[in-house]
């Protein structure tokens, strides 16, 4: 059984930077790309961020580039997203997912198969 569970959500002020965790279960750690989404009250799934198994390639939605960063530590089977110049706008229950296949490159929510329960993250001005 894959379990994720992510950590590190809170109330930052707008400027401000906040790390999210996510702790894998080991045997998939390395072998399937992994993601990062968000969901606003009201708002459907939205993709952030995702890395390859290898932690070499890593792609960004446009709203967050330049300002948050996806990283894994293979020694602590963790994800990790670096989230720097928080917005009011990137308010949002983040979660942590795991894609279905590892050959799979996506930003489609339906493509991930395994996701943590989620943390909140608020911006206020």
């Amino acid at each position: 059984q894959v379990q994720l569970a992510e950590s590190g959500g809170g109330l930052v002020q707008a400027g401000g930077s906040l790390r999210l965790s996510c702790a894998i279960s080991r045997p998939t750690f390395t072998s399937h790309p992994l993601g990062w989404f968000r969901q606003a009250p009201g708002k459907e799934k939205e993709f952030v961020a995702r890395i390859r198994g290898s932690g070499t390639g890593t792609y960004y939605a446009d709203s967050v580039k330049g300002r948050f960063t996806i990283s894994r530590d293979f020694a602590e089977n963790t994800l990790y997203l670096q989230m720097n110049s928080l917005k009011p706008e990137d308010t949002a229950v983040y979660y942590c997912a795991r894609t279905r296949y590892t050959g799979t490159w996506s930003s489609r929510p339906q493509d991930y198969e395994y996701w943590g329960q989620g943390t909140q993250v608020t911006v206020s001005t």
